[in-house]
């Protein structure tokens, strides 16, 4: 490293300075005593020669002085810039080593804590990574808790609106009932007024507290009601008073109460006065005259007892909807109306008369959606599409259901099973159960509309149940039979390739869950 430079005196500078304050000191004190000299001669006489040599002395030694004066404080001025920059220039040797010495300090520094240092950043990153994977926790933990509270309101909100929905029907159910009483007391049907009562308290319960599936009843159009004055005038003239909220629920179904034929009585046996084909009639007195009657016959022939006799009440309206030949025919095949017979008749119609369809094979459900009795024994199942089933045990290989469906070749076909034994019952065209093959697609099928239930669920006749052998998802269904609360028996369709019954425990474990229709 370089010699660091000390501060050097300019002793050259120092003398010369030296001299001059001596000869400028001794030219003041020969002034001095040359000046109190001439004073002293003055005095005797200011123009002699004394006098005047004195003041050239004067003079000239003025004159010597301030030129000394004057190259003094010249050298004086250039050895102070000289000695400033000195300093400067040792200050910046003083502050180089003064770096330099730092500098290698620091580094001797961090050479001594270089092992230390890479183990305090190893504790610091562990640290760091300890402190993100508790943090990561925390706020899994805060959105997990928020997800539950979320799902939690939503259910809180959805069972809400469930509950709210089930009471308006239940008021708006027994304001209807309480207006079908009186209208049945006005026309002396006192053998059915307390099993409407009855009914009445048994409905409103049932709503209130069944399932989301329980409420199937729907009011009629403010359409519909409007005519409530004429169709009650009618339900009297032709002897069934007791009858008026059924008129009104077929009116529903055949045109919501709009148009000019309202009961769609064009066709029927007792339009005498207008055109026999579809709207016909154009005026709606004379088509609810003409739909009274109808139903005043239908309900005779089906041998009706009273608004409660719904077995009898469904025989007539579909008998209404095909024609009263249909009744006894029906009467005569089974004994009364099913859904089976009511979808044979219809393709024989159809048949017969060349047509790709005749009447609705499903007309009695639907018109008994605005009835408000026609609900109160909703949730007790179907037994009809399990007696179509019951036919169908000991089939083998399935190609009467796979191809009815459309496959050219064979496939699994429980899916296919169900659909056609539903299709025998009207239930597809109807909307009740869809056509499906895929059983994934029968259940998304029953849970877009509501009707899904779990596996812990105690089925009833009709029921579509779901299974899954693997625990890979559901990938078989059949059709519930029986269920006495603790065995379920179903007929399945490519059970080992073949239709059978087969039992199982409610609950088990190769229940997947249930479709529940409405029948």
């Amino acid at each position: 490293m370089a010699d660091i430079r000390t501060r050097q005196i300019n002793k050259g500078t120092i003398k010369s300075l030296d001299k001059a304050a001596s000869a400028a000191d001794r030219m003041r004190v020969t002034y001095t005593k040359t000046k109190d000299r001439a004073e002293s001669m003055r005095e005797s006489d200011d123009n002699s020669p004394v006098s005047y040599a004195t003041d050239k002395m004067r003079n000239a030694a003025e004159n010597g002085l301030s030129t000394s004066e004057k190259t003094t404080r010249a050298l004086v001025s250039k050895a102070k810039v000289k000695m400033k920059e000195h300093r400067i220039k040792s200050g910046y040797a003083a502050s180089a080593e003064a770096s330099t010495k730092s500098v290698e300090e620091i580094a001797s520094i961090k050479t001594k804590n270089f092992a230390n240092k890479r183990q305090v950043t190893r504790q610091i990153g562990r640290v760091r990574k300890a402190d993100a994977a508790r943090r990561y926790a925390n706020e899994r933990l805060v959105i997990s808790s928020e997800e539950r509270m979320r799902k939690a309101a939503k259910e809180a909100v959805k069972e809400t609106k469930r509950i709210g929905k089930a009471t308006i029907k239940a008021v708006r159910m027994i304001i209807e009932s309480m207006k079908a009483l009186v209208q049945v007391i006005a026309a002396g049907g006192w053998i059915a007024i307390i099993a409407i009562v009855v009914c009445c308290l048994f409905g409103a319960a049932f709503y209130m507290f069944g399932d989301e599936s329980s409420g199937n009843y729907t009011p009629v159009s403010a359409e519909v009601e409007a005519y409530s004055p004429v169709i009650q005038k009618y339900c009297q003239k032709y002897g069934i008073s007791e009858y008026t909220e059924l008129v009104k629920a077929v009116m529903m179904q055949e045109s919501g109460g709009k148009g000019k034929d309202p009961m769609q009585s064009s066709e029927g046996p007792f339009n005498k006065k207008y055109s026999k084909q579809p709207n016909g009639i154009t005026d709606p007195d004379y088509s609810i005259s003409c739909g009274v009657q109808e139903v005043a016959s239908c309900l005779k022939q089906a041998k009706c007892k009273n608004p409660l006799d719904m077995s009898h009440i469904r025989l007539a309206l579909q008998g209404y909807n095909y024609g009263n030949g249909y009744i006894s025919w029906a009467v005569k095949r089974d004994g009364g109306y099913t859904v089976e017979n009511a979808s044979l008749f219809s393709d024989q119609q159809a048949k017969k008369h060349g047509w790709s369809s005749y009447g609705d094979k499903q007309y009695p459900a639907h018109v008994l959606r605005y009835y408000p009795y026609g609900s109160y024994n909703y949730g007790v199942g179907n037994g009809v599409i399990t007696k179509v089933a019951a036919q169908q045990i000991g089939n083998k290989g399935g190609k009467k259901f796979w191809s009815w469906y459309g496959f050219n070749g064979r496939v699994e076909w429980c899916a296919c099973f169900v659909s056609w034994c539903a299709d025998q019952c009207g239930y597809i065209k109807s909307g009740t159960i869809p056509k499906f093959a895929a059983v994934e697609s029968g259940i998304s099928w029953f849970k877009s509309k509501g009707q899904w239930q779990k596996k812990s669920y105690t089925p009833k006749p009709g029921d579509i149940i779901f299974f899954d052998w693997n625990g890979g998802g559901a990938d078989h269904v059949g059709i519930v039979e029986s269920c006495n609360g603790k065995t379920i028996t179903t007929i399945e369709g490519n059970s080992s390739d073949m239709c059978r019954r087969r039992t199982y425990t409610v609950g088990g474990s190769v229940i997947y869950g249930y479709g529940i229709p409405k029948y």
